[in-house]
């Protein structure tokens, strides 16, 4: 891949205040990537994810760092293990959409996903937000208990990451 510089907001003296208001995640992510591209000029790159849990609805889906409220993500966790307390089907995935805006009408958009379940306690010290308590498919670890590596080789963002810059370079 070229070289290329990486830059976060605050390296173009820019805060990211974009109020994550879509109802997909995608909504979020080309809203992301559009509010920043139109504040600093350059190309952008933005990403919204979280965890859908069909017989919940969906939920805690484009509001999975909200769920439940003004509360910790350990009371998160917890929560959404109770509310599958009495169900059978605790599927899950994990959804990423990343959107890179290249130039004003020139967007490149990549949505992947990794299938799991939500398991009964958390397990794990590593990773963030729901990784105690998903297990993807075809895996005896929660995301919590993978290395970093083995996480971002099989993660929705790992995989559309891989993905956004393979078509990178093929534009």
């Amino acid at each position: 891949m070229p070289e290329v510089d990486l830059l976060v907001p605050s390296d173009l003296g820019l805060q990211l205040n974009y109020e994550e208001n879509g109802e997909t995640f995608l909504e979020n992510a080309v809203g992301k990537a559009r509010h920043l591209y139109e504040k600093g000029g350059i190309a952008t790159l933005a990403e919204d994810s979280g965890l859908v849990v069909p017989t919940l609805g969906g939920s805690p889906g484009v509001r999975s760092a909200r769920y439940g409220g003004n509360i910790s993500q350990k009371q998160r966790n917890l929560l959404l293990i109770n509310s599958l307390a009495n169900e059978t089907d605790r599927s899950a995935m994990f959804v990423c959409c990343i959107t890179v805006i290249l130039a004003e009408y020139r967007l490149l958009i990549v949505q992947e996903t990794v299938q799991g379940k939500i398991i009964t306690e958390p397990k794990g010290s590593g990773g963030f937000g729901y990784d105690p308590i998903f297990q993807s498919l075809g895996n005896e670890k929660t995301f919590a208990q993978l290395s970093e590596d083995n996480k971002n080789e099989i993660s929705h963002r790992g995989r559309a990451l891989r993905r956004c810059q393979e078509l990178l370079l093929q534009s």
